[in-house]
């Protein structure tokens, strides 16, 4: 189960430093999502995206995987009010695929990054031995 752990874990920390990064080449796309309630869209965006990298690329540090892990998970639960926007108002974002169906099973996705971003909280699995 380790080595699974493990995969799994280097597969998101990929998935994040490439969405992330995604927030710096398309930011229009995503401040479009920002819901309109809050202020500072674009600081809204470069701030996730940069957050997102960062726990990416902590996932693979073994002394700051669990932090980075928790980040994530505070994370998805944050971002979820922008994702549920852009299911409601069909928005579509240059750096995503636009199918609505898509957009609106992305919302129930979030709970399972959450489950999975929470899953590496649980032990450290670079330092765990079998």
């Amino acid at each position: 189960m380790r080595r699974y752990k493990i995969v799994f874990q280097i597969i998101l920390a990929i998935g994040m430093v490439v969405v992330g990064l995604l927030h710096f080449t398309h930011p229009g796309g995503f401040e479009k999502i920002v819901p309109d309630y809050l202020p500072y869209h674009l600081p809204l965006v470069y701030t996730s995206g940069f957050l997102e990298v960062l726990a990416g690329i902590g996932l693979l540090i073994p002394g700051v995987s669990r932090f980075a892990a928790w980040l994530l998970v505070v994370l998805y639960i944050v971002v979820f009010p922008a994702n549920l926007y852009q299911a409601v108002n069909n928005i579509e974002v240059a750096a995503l695929p636009h199918d609505p169906p898509l957009i609106w099973l992305r919302l129930p996705f979030q709970a399972l990054l959450v489950a999975w971003a929470w899953w590496f909280t649980r032990e450290n699995i670079t330092e765990t031995t079998e």
